[in-house]
């Protein structure tokens, strides 16, 4: 590389762009190093074909991101005159999400605590559970409650959207799992009643695997897992082998499930037959939350943010559109899963493929309670008792940032849809929204009169729930 004496206006370096694959886009260049950000995106599409469209960038050079200039973005003095600056373009969602700023809603209604709360896979349905026994469905254009759903002995500890939005499953302390209409409220099928005690986690097969999300997987304080056929209503196959409570589940693209277990271990299934195809091991203590790399496309199924979430024509484009999805957010190499555990680390790992991990990472100074991939799963964010946020390289492992201005632990996170943008709640009774360009707090959200146990950001991007103690559920909006 040369540089040449004199002002940063007048030095010149020679730049190779690259994908995230790391392929090159283009021959070797030669650029002053007072180039631009902006400018840099002019190159990047018209080298990628794109001017006429062109598609927002985010440029890299050794895991720095290059904000403004070269010059003032990279240490000049430090580059190695003898090699091609290697940077890395990011394509971004061309789509953009504004800030949630002001509660539209407050929502009374459930009798106790709020303890989960989701948007269905289209953004336009909302559903909470609570310590009430009840479930119950809202309105999000006319934000005013739709159904209360009564069926559950005892506090609903989880509920969970199918991803073609279509039913949505609770599990409550007494072991039972319940599903119910959505255009309705009304409950579907049999009671789906096996677990020996109180449900932690429930996860839907892929759309792309089975537009009809036939199957449900739940687990819990027994240890077991269960993978039920919710149209018969009857228990497929149980996956025994952890030794103590489950506290997480995912079922992946690649048609294997992931079980997180107070155990200290994390296991790989394969659905097909309930084979255990290998264990990991590494954290030292209760493994509390995992995420896959592929959550959001999972999630969201044959619905497509960008195009505002319109519901596909029938199963078979359904599953098309989300086996496209889910192969762009998978990539080339297989599903990454980040876990994050009581012994205050978080491991990155390939599961489908490697047992041993591909980073432990550390900084946290208390329990993790969640971890969430971006949508673009670039990023990891993971919320801690420590009163922090964390940001995490989604491909290496590598710490990014902390995220400071919470007073209390922070309970939950959650991504917009196009991943520039992140919600928390928290013990403190507010919910903050940070800013990823910056790596700053955009919005202080105060409002709640008690602890925020749940949030989530609509995939539409419109929305953002949150819920908890204080029995209110409140809906925020630009």
């Amino acid at each position: 590389m040369d540089i040449d004496e004199g002002e940063a206006g007048t030095s010149r370096v020679t730049v190779q762009l690259k994908s995230e694959e790391g392929d090159c886009l283009g021959a070797p260049f030669d650029l002053p190093v007072s180039v631009t950000v902006v400018q840099l995106q002019q190159l990047c599409n018209q080298l990628l074909g794109e001017s006429d469209d062109p598609v927002p960038c985010a440029f890299y050079s050794n895991d720095t991101e290059i904000r403004e200039s070269l010059a003032v973005s990279l240490d000049l003095e430090k580059l190695n005159t003898e090699k091609v600056l290697d940077i890395v373009y990011q394509p971004q969602a061309v789509f953009r999400v504004r800030a949630v700023t002001r509660c539209t809603s407050s929502l009374p209604g459930h009798g106790e605590a709020v303890i989960s709360a989701q948007f269905s896979p289209d953004g336009r349905g909302l559903a909470s559970g609570s310590g009430d026994t009840t479930v119950r469905f809202w309105d999000t254009t006319t934000e005013l409650p739709m159904y209360t759903c009564k069926g559950h002995k005892h506090w609903v500890l989880c509920i969970a959207w199918a991803p073609n939005g279509r039913k949505l499953a609770s599990a409550c302390k007494s072991g039972v799992v319940l599903l119910w209409n959505p255009d309705n409220g009304e409950q579907m099928g049999k009671r789906l009643a096996g677990h020996k005690q109180w449900i932690t986690c429930l996860a839907w097969e892929p759309v792309h695997i089975n537009p009809e999300c036939r199957q449900l997987a739940s687990a819990g304080k027994d240890g077991d897992i269960r993978i039920w056929d919710t149209v018969q209503g009857h228990t497929v196959r149980t996956l025994a082998g952890h030794t103590a409570c489950v506290t997480c589940i995912r079922w992946g693209g690649e048609g294997l499930l992931y079980s997180a277990s107070q155990d200290r271990t994390i296991k790989v299934w394969r659905v097909e037959d309930g084979a255990l195809c290998r264990t990991l091991q590494g954290h030292g203590h209760w493994v509390n939350t995992m995420a896959l790399s592929v959550d959001y496309a999972l999630r969201t199924g044959g619905f497509e943010p960008k195009d505002d979430c319109q519901a596909p024509l029938d199963n078979e484009q359904a599953r098309g559109v989300a086996l496209k999805r889910y192969l762009a957010a998978k990539g080339t190499g297989a599903e990454r899963l980040v876990s994050g555990s009581d012994d205050f680390t978080l491991f990155l790992w390939q599961p489908s493929v490697d047992k041993k991990p591909i980073m432990r990472m550390t900084g946290h100074q208390q329990l993790i309670n969640q971890v969430v991939f971006s949508p673009d799963t670039r990023l990891v964010a993971s919320a801690s008792f420590d009163k922090s946020v964390k940001l995490w390289c989604g491909r290496t492992g590598k710490y990014l940032a902390s995220l400071r201005g919470h007073v209390q632990a922070v309970y939950q996170v959650s991504w917009s849809a196009d991943s520039r943008l992140l919600v928390s709640g928290s013990a403190d009774s507010t919910l903050k929204v940070w800013d990823m360009r910056s790596r700053r707090l955009a919005i202080d959200l105060p409002g709640h009169a008690d602890e925020v146990y749940a949030v989530d950001w609509s995939p539409d991007g419109q929305r953002v729930v949150s819920g908890g103690k204080d029995k209110v559920l409140k809906l925020w909006r630009q």
